[in-house]
């Protein structure tokens, strides 16, 4: 799926992601500030996350409890040295306990990510547009 749109289609784009059915673990790849944290707060809403969601930089994870009783993660791995890191915050829990989990900076953890999972890659075009990659 590849999607041109302007920040102020970030929902429709979050609908069309959903609309097709992806796996529950989706990394998120991207330049600092393309948009990454906004797209992911816009799936959570359309999941049934109703609290205020941010980008976890500093935690690495946060954990949303949708309507439904559900469980989404939200990770920002920016701030990982190396993988081990990752091991010790418990990530093979969150990705292997069936959950939705929204991956940033995935490429710091390549070894440990799933092989069922969907990869966003967002850029900014030089119109200030964003093109959305999912595959």
């Amino acid at each position: 799926m590849e999607i041109q749109f302007s920040l102020d289609e970030i929902n429709q784009v979050a609908q069309k992601i959903m609309a097709q059915n992806p796996p529950k673990i989706i990394l998120f790849h991207g330049e600092m500030g393309v948009g990454k944290t906004t797209l992911i707060k816009f799936l959570a809403k359309i999941l049934g996350v109703e609290e205020a969601t941010s980008s976890p930089t500093f935690s690495l994870v946060n954990e949303y409890q949708t309507t439904n009783n559900q469980i989404v993660y939200h990770f920002d791995f920016y701030r990982l040295k190396t993988e081990m890191e990752a091991l010790d915050m418990g990530v093979d829990e969150y990705l292997y306990s069936g959950n939705w989990c929204f991956i940033e900076w995935g490429e710091k953890i390549p070894n440990l990510i799933p092989s069922e999972h969907a990869v966003v890659t967002i850029k900014t075009l030089p119109n200030g547009k964003r093109q959305l990659n999912m595959n």
